[in-house]
């Protein structure tokens, strides 16, 4: 049988163009203090120093996608935000243990190398980092044919933070604190399966929709930065990250047992995106079970630290009371109704 030229290349895999690639990563990311000498994008793992003059330190790691919001993102063709999703996907959960972010890798997957696509995608990671204050240290970019359908990719990322064990926002929860809703920037990262489910079955063209083209791709809100200065100043008694389940769900994670987080609906000052969404036929039960409604994040804070938490925020993003803590069996009680 006569030899074939079988090669990597003609099964679908550009090695050459990963490392391109690579090499793009690389001029874009600057040797931090943190890597000290050595240069981590290219090696085989990333070096990085733990800060000094901590007592007591513990590492804190969180791990996240953006799920099928890369879908609105192919649709568009619009891939500078994505990456800004993937990192606060990450460490706006590294924040509610009380950590601050220190490194970052992402994962992208692809059914064949877009450099053009994947430079956008980084160019949003290396902002996203650049807001959490961490550093991109390293990743994978793995060219799978056959897997994907063309054009089609998936990414991933991996935080790690540090924080001092006095910080640690957990068992600080009592009796009367009250519970602040800081405004979201929009959908953040959650339900668009149930978005894009509403688009097909209404058949909107969003590329035709000036509205849904500048909502759906909202870069999800990084938060770290507030909330470090409100932990260093221990004004916080705990924080929860409103994601997938809405507010019930994900306040109820970090509450103890035998207290209760009374919310009142009715505070709740909600955007357009989520009327939007309301008028097209979701329940009430079924908006607050899915999307964040408005709230990114809510704090719990004791009373008399209210407008000292309230400042450190800007205008757009001032957090506002929505309830209380109580003694109760049933960790979430939500009362009344949003206003859409």
């Amino acid at each position: 049988m006569r030899a074939k030229n079988f090669t990597y290349e003609k099964s679908g895999v550009s090695i050459k163009k990963a490392d391109n690639f690579i090499k793009f990563i690389s001029s874009s990311t600057k040797k931090s203090k943190k890597s000290g000498d050595f240069k981590n994008i290219g090696g085989f793992g990333a070096l990085t120093k733990l800060p000094g003059k901590l007592k007591n330190p513990y590492l804190v790691t969180s791990t996240d996608g953006v799920g099928t919001k890369i879908e609105v993102s192919n649709q568009l063709n619009k891939f500078d935000t994505i990456g800004i999703d993937l990192v606060a996907m990450c460490v706006n959960d590294l924040i509610v243990q009380g950590a601050k972010p220190l490194l970052f890798l992402d994962y992208i997957s692809v059914e064949k190398i877009n450099t053009k696509k994947l430079k956008n995608i980084i160019k949003g990671i290396i902002k996203g980092c650049k807001l959490a204050g961490c550093e991109l240290v390293g990743g994978e970019t793995a060219e799978m044919p056959g897997t994907y359908s063309k054009g089609k990719f998936d990414i991933a990322g991996f935080s790690l933070g540090i924080v001092e064990k006095d910080k640690i926002l957990v068992n600080k929860i009592k009796e009367n604190d009250l519970v602040l809703a800081v405004p979201s920037s929009g959908l953040h990262s959650n339900g668009f399966s149930l978005v894009r489910h509403i688009l097909k079955k209404r058949r909107i063209n969003i590329k035709k929709n000036s509205f849904l083209k500048k909502e759906l791709l909202q870069p999800t809100k990084i938060y770290v930065k507030y909330l470090l200065e409100l932990i260093n100043k221990k004004y916080l008694s705990a924080c929860a990250n409103i994601t997938g389940g809405g507010l019930e769900d994900n306040i109820k994670r970090i509450i103890p047992n035998k207290f209760c987080a009374e919310i009142d609906l009715e505070k709740v000052r909600t955007l357009n995106i989520f009327k939007w969404l309301k008028n097209m036929g979701i329940s009430d039960k079924e908006m607050l079970k899915t999307f964040n409604c408005g709230v990114g994040f809510c704090l719990i804070i004791k009373p008399h630290n209210i407008k000292k938490v309230i400042k450190f925020f800007p205008k757009k993003y001032k957090p506002y009371l929505i309830g209380k803590i109580t003694k109760n069996m049933k960790k979430v009680k939500l009362s009344g109704k949003i206003s859409w």
